[in-house]
């Protein structure tokens, strides 16, 4: 039994040593315009795409689905039927996604996630035929992918801050 206390007791520690540690490194780091460009590219995006959920709940879900089934009216594709399910959690996944790319926390299911639902987005454009937004969700995808591909810089987040790094 108190080898299993002992064994507890390390693991404790040793998380609270590398907490501490990434805390240290923080603090005692010298922040390349890497790391800082980083930062700013993450929350700069992580608010906007807060604000695009965000902005659709403030005005509604009927609003966000008279929308859709304006936008997609063409799109014959898509069922009818998904666009009130659509309406519906879109926003929400934006807003907390948005939400956890600005603070840094989950950074690497934030973008995973989020990345995910833009292929969404990007087939639904795509079968709206609607080229030019097709285009510019592209310009999200890089950006996912990006962010994704360069986290050993999310240095300044609380990922780092609480010891999660570049898991």
């Amino acid at each position: 039994m108190s080898d299993s206390i002992s064994a507890a007791n390390a693991l404790e520690t040793k998380g609270s040593r590398s907490s501490i540690k990434a805390r240290e490194s923080v603090v005692s780091l010298r922040l390349s315009d890497t790391v800082v460009a980083y930062a700013i590219l993450r929350l700069s995006f992580g608010a906007n795409i807060l604000l695009h959920g965000l902005s659709r709940l403030l005005n509604g879900r009927s609003a966000f689905l008279a929308y859709l089934n304006h936008y997609f009216e063409h799109a014959h594709l898509i069922p009818a039927g998904m666009l009130p399910v659509f309406a519906a959690v879109l926003p929400w996944v934006e807003t907390t996604l948005g939400l956890l790319l600005m603070l840094g926390l989950a950074t690497r299911f934030s973008l995973i996630v989020g990345a995910l639902v833009m292929t969404f987005l990007v087939v639904g454009t795509n079968l709206a035929q609607d080229w030019n937004v097709a285009g510019l969700q592209l310009i999200y995808c890089f950006i996912y992918y990006y962010l994704l591909v360069h986290r050993e810089q999310n240095v300044l987040s609380l990922d780092t801050w609480w010891g999660v790094g570049a898991s």
